[in-house]
């Protein structure tokens, strides 16, 4: 079925369809001032940018991503890698946004011209396989789903506790 924005909603429960470690980054900012829009607007429009270079690159890592938003202050992304050593290479790249706006800010900082108008922050995990699951009831692709595929949830198990104990394709009970 496809759903009213045109993703193809799978019907009945699925689970996302990850094998091994997962890598899962939130990285967000905070509105301090909203009168300061000419510090955070620039920080609020860099993540579109970097999202979108990252697109035209999949060979970087991201797999997937979701904005969010947590209050009329708080913006944030969460982001689904391929591993750490991707994400950490991204985060370095001389070529890519991400290091060229991080100079702006360590520059601004050091010169003492950061004037907390806007927050930044970010949390990344690693997480084993085995530490993790997920259920999707009547959803298109979503999340840790749109990152690695969905499958039925029989194939993980049906209850969270078989879900979690699911590993390369057996399930211990």
């Amino acid at each position: 079925m496809v759903g009213k924005f045109g993703k193809k909603v799978a019907a009945g429960r699925t689970t996302a369809a990850a094998e091994g470690d997962v890598v899962v980054l939130l990285i967000g900012m905070r509105i301090n001032h909203f009168w300061a829009v000419h510090h955070w607007g620039p920080v609020f429009l860099a993540m579109p940018r970097m999202l979108r270079e990252l697109g035209r690159a999949p060979e970087r890592g991201l797999l997937s991503h979701v904005l969010l938003t947590a209050s009329p202050r708080t913006y944030y992304v969460v982001q689904y890698w391929e591993s750490k050593e991707k994400l950490y290479a991204y985060a370095h790249a001389s070529d890519m946004f991400h290091r060229r706006a991080w100079a702006i800010i360590n520059r601004k900082e050091k010169a003492g011209k950061a004037r907390r108008h806007v927050g930044l922050w970010h949390e990344a995990y690693v997480v084993p396989e085995g530490s993790y699951e997920s259920i999707y009831a009547d959803m298109p692709e979503f999340g840790l789903a749109a990152a690695h595929g969905q499958v039925p949830v029989e194939r993980r198990g049906r209850s969270a506790k078989e879900r979690f104990a699911y590993k390369a394709g057996k399930v211990t009970r």
